[in-house]
């Protein structure tokens, strides 16, 4: 399996020729889903969900799949009518020759006064890879390879440090990361580094790495 980190909380994971893409959002490349089998969504928050990048890249790609919660599915279902699916905690699919199994129900909380949004996290390959989305979801399955959200409105880094301590995976990758500046990266390094208890690897936009 190879993983390519885009900007923010987008990857691609590609096997035998196939492409599967979580999170191409806003914040990352225009391009970055086009030519995936399939596309997994977390939830609607734009750095998440872009809908008029999303539209494109199944308009580009006929057979092109999407998996994503309800909010999401239904802005972009009626237009795509049996390639879009709507699913939810506890589904399984197969996606682009993927295993995938969701995980989560709701965003974490940014504030107490700001509604909570559906979230899902992707445990793909078996437990290869998870992306927990917008959430600090701990699958009940061992995890290989753990995508971290290193930097948002709704965490800080001692929260990911204790994640990544109870998901326990082998390696932790970051992402969600479009707004940490540079002068901050190597702070957070240390932190996660050390104290995490898992190998901390980070990739720049575009770079992959064969997991």
């Amino acid at each position: 399996m190879r993983l390519t980190k885009m900007s923010h909380a987008c990857v691609r994971l590609e096997r035998g020729g196939r492409t599967l893409v979580l999170d191409p959002g806003g914040f990352t490349e225009p391009d970055a889903a086009l030519g995936a089998e399939a596309v997994l969504v977390t939830h609607e928050h734009p750095d998440h969900f872009d809908e008029g990048r999303l539209r494109t890249a199944l308009e580009a790609s006929p057979a092109a799949e999407v998996w994503a919660p309800r909010s999401v599915a239904e802005r972009i279902a009626p237009a795509f009518p049996g390639r879009v699916h709507t699913v939810g905690n506890g589904d399984t699919f197969t996606a682009a020759g993927f295993d995938v199994q969701v995980h989560g129900e709701l965003h974490a909380v940014i504030h107490p006064d700001i509604p909570r949004v559906t979230n899902v996290g992707y445990l793909i390959g078996g437990g290869r890879v998870f992306h927990p989305g917008d959430a600090l979801t701990v699958p009940d399955t061992a995890v290989e390879t753990l995508l971290a959200p290193v930097q948002a409105p709704w965490n800080k880094i001692a929260e990911v440090i204790d994640y990544v301590r109870e998901v326990r995976p082998v390696r932790v990758y970051d992402v969600h990361d479009a707004l940490l500046a540079d002068l901050a990266r190597p702070l957070y390094d240390t932190h996660l580094g050390n104290l995490s208890g898992a190998e901390h690897l980070r990739l720049a936009p575009g770079e992959s790495a064969a997991l």
